[in-house]
């Protein structure tokens, strides 16, 4: 019988219990998982991926485009098929889109096969940042403001299921690379 522990078996896994999952970063808009995802994946010597621009990329079109011509639900369908391809990658880092937790089966998914991290930030902190943008379509209305207060308030509850939990703060992006380094080493498989 073979020995499990052998290190030369390809199925064994060394370092951290999370070291054969891929991370993934969840939250709303403007919490950092796209820019925080790519210095984590490089200080951990992983790829990186985007879920949006998987989709971009799949679709020929932008986000915006993608709701502007098909609406929400049509994109959420091809976000949750990318997402599936994504997660059967090798261990990556990867940055979904704000909504892409809301989905069951994505939950269970990323359950199964990632370390899920809700990058957490406040109501203030966000509205500064998705205002340097001008491509968030469900931002794309009057009362801006006001709907991002409401996404927070009703999403929290699916981010909230995530594994670990790290506050995005105003600052220095590695600074929540190594506040998610730190968590990640508490995190043991379910």
């Amino acid at each position: 019988m073979p020995d499990e522990s052998d290190p030369s078996r390809p199925d064994t896994v060394t370092g951290p219990p999370f070291a054969a999952r891929t991370i993934a970063l969840v939250g709303l808009m403007g919490a950092g998982k796209s820019t925080v995802g790519r210095r984590l994946a490089e200080k951990l010597g992983r790829a990186f991926y985007d879920s949006d621009a998987e989709i971009e990329k799949a679709a020929g079109l932008s986000v915006s485009d993608i709701f502007a011509l098909h609406g929400e639900a049509d994109f959420r369908r091809g976000e949750k098929q990318v997402l599936k391809r994504l997660l059967e990658l090798p261990p990556h880092v990867l940055a979904t889109g704000g909504g892409a937790f809301l989905d069951a089966e994505t939950r269970a998914l990323m359950k199964e096969k990632a370390v899920s991290v809700w990058l957490n930030a406040d109501l203030e902190t966000l509205w500064r940042r998705v205002q340097k943008r001008d491509d968030r379509p469900l931002l794309k209305r009057a009362d801006a403001k006001a709907h991002l207060s409401n996404l927070v308030t009703a999403r929290e509850p699916f981010y909230s299921q995530a594994d670990l939990h790290v506050q995005s703060k105003d600052g220095p992006h590695n600074n929540t690379v190594t506040a998610i380094l730190k968590a990640l080493q508490t995190w043991t498989p379910a």
